[in-house]
Formats: structure tokens, sequence, C-alpha cells
């Protein structure tokens, strides 16, 4: 599977999600923009995950708090939009999916994204989920979709995610909007300067800790 191709005029497709590992982070030292100098975890193989077969309790507010180098950030999921990658989300974050990942594209002022333990921009927990977007699907500044591979239908996920960083990016309604950044948009921000525009590569590790799900009345 390929990993995230350009396309022309401002859009992109985005590459599918990933699986695997273990390792560890390293030091605790400031960095650009307040963001801690730390080691890259090993990669970690793909698949091996089982999608959930119950949704999410829908009079309940969800949300995935964001544990990375460069701060804390908290998206509320959007069960309207994309109910059945909500549930996957949740699951893969109480499984400790996501823990000691890291986010492998950075595009500054257009998207960063995780969610691939391979750390190669190819992998997925091992099952796909799909939530077709609606027509006017907006891919502004804050929301939260899923990546997929050109070939894959609309509202395609596996776990790869990505965060809109630029005020509108210009995507087609092809990715499942999953949900926003609700809290902490500032530490998106300072991974977003974090990037090379060139080759879309982090420029120092930016190692997501931990994903804790929670729900609310």
């Amino acid at each position: 599977m390929p990993r995230a191709v350009t396309i022309a005029a401002f859009a992109l497709v985005l590459v599918a999600a990933g699986c695997g590992g273990s390792s560890s982070s390293g030091g605790s030292t400031e960095a650009t923009g307040g963001c801690k100098d730390v080691s890259a975890p090993a990669a970690r193989d793909d698949g091996g995950g089982t999608a959930p077969t119950e949704r999410l309790d829908p009079e309940r507010t969800w949300t995935l708090a964001f544990d990375t180098s460069c701060g804390t950030f908290v998206v509320t999921l959007d069960l309207d939009s994309a109910p059945a990658t909500a549930a996957s989300l949740v699951s893969l974050a109480k499984a400790g999916y996501y823990d000691d990942t890291i986010f492998h594209r950075i595009v500054p002022g257009f998207v960063i994204q995780g969610g691939d333990p391979t750390q190669g921009g190819a992998g997925g927990p091992g099952y796909k989920t799909v939530d077709v977007p609606k027509a006017d699907a907006a891919y502004t500044k804050g929301v939260v979709a899923m990546a997929k591979t050109a070939d894959e239908p609309a509202g395609t996920s596996g776990s790869q995610f990505f965060v809109v960083t630029g005020d509108d990016i210009g995507l087609p309604p092809e990715y499942a909007v999953v949900g926003t950044v609700t809290e902490g948009m500032d530490v998106v921000e300072r991974i977003d300067q974090l990037g090379d525009p060139t080759t879309e590569q982090p420029l120092q590790p930016v190692v997501i800790h931990s994903v804790t799900a929670s729900s609310s009345p």
C-alpha cells in the first residue's frame, strides 16, 4: 500500500491506517515551539485487530485526549457523521494501540497525520470501517478525519487519522469526518510547525505517548 501521494491543486490522497507495538520515548529537553525533544519509538508490526461490534452510546459525549511530546489536545468525536469509525477509535485507544506512536507525516498549513505504529504510513489495524461523509463535508481547521488510499471507497478507515491545520484545504468529501479538536488547538499548531513542507516529514519526532477515551452525559 502506498504512503501518501500529493495530488493537484492543494488536494492529496491520504494513506490508510497502521498497527503495532513498542518502544520508548527519549529525553525531555524543550525544543521548537515548546515541544519536547524525544526519541522516536521503535516501529511495531501491522494488523492483528478486530473491529468492535458495538456502537458508542449516542446519548453521551465521547472524547479522545492525545498526550503528545508537544502537549495534550482533545478531540470530540462526531457519532452522527462517523459512528463506526468513532467506535473503532475508542476501541483502539482503550487497547493502547496508539501509545508510543508518532506523527509520521506533517505538512505545515495542511495536515498532521498519525496512527500508524509501523511508522511507514501504510499500516492498519487489520480491519476497515466505512462511514461515507456527507456531500458537503468540509475539511477546515481543527477537523479530524481518517486517511485512506486513492482506490478505497469514500469513508473507508483503518487507524490513521489526520488533523486539518489549514483554514480550508480543499479536499473532496472522500474522508470520514470523525471529530473536531475542542481543546489544545495550540498544541496541534505546535506540531504543525515541525514539518518539512517539501518532504512532508517531521523535522523531529513528535510522539503520541497515549490516547485516553472518555465519555460524559
